[in-house]
């Protein structure tokens, strides 16, 4: 098995992220309907290091459009989907995590942290 150095794990972590400079991550109910949006920045993640991206802040939803959530969708700023998440309460072990998937109309929806990782192999 191949295994990349940290220096091209950093450039492709780097320029995949870099995709997401002024994009979204929409949360989305099993059927794909739109519950709550949050941007990402003009810059959306900082450079990488060992692999590692750390998002900048990300603009909460404050007007979530409610329902409950099943995925995570990571847009370009085109708009185009580019990852799709799992969500699932804390400790239900899915990429996204929060304490609870059912938001209400108008809810208020931030993420807090979030990682892109390039592995090694």
């Amino acid at each position: 098995m191949a295994t990349l150095t940290d220096a091209v794990r950093n450039a492709m972590c780097n320029a995949a992220a870099g995709l997401f400079n002024n994009g979204t991550i929409e949360f989305r109910t099993s059927a794909d309907a739109e519950v709550a949006t949050c941007t990402f920045g003009a810059t959306a993640f900082g450079a990488a290091a060992a692999g590692v991206a750390t998002a900048n802040a990300i603009t909460p939803d404050t007007t979530a459009t409610g329902g409950t959530v099943a995925k995570a969708v990571i847009r370009t700023s085109a708009p185009a989907d580019a990852i799709t998440c799992t969500a699932t309460v804390t400790g239900g072990g899915g990429e996204f995590t929060g304490s609870n998937m059912t938001l209400g109309v108008g809810d208020t929806v931030n993420v807090t942290s979030l990682t892109f990782t390039m592995p090694a192999s």
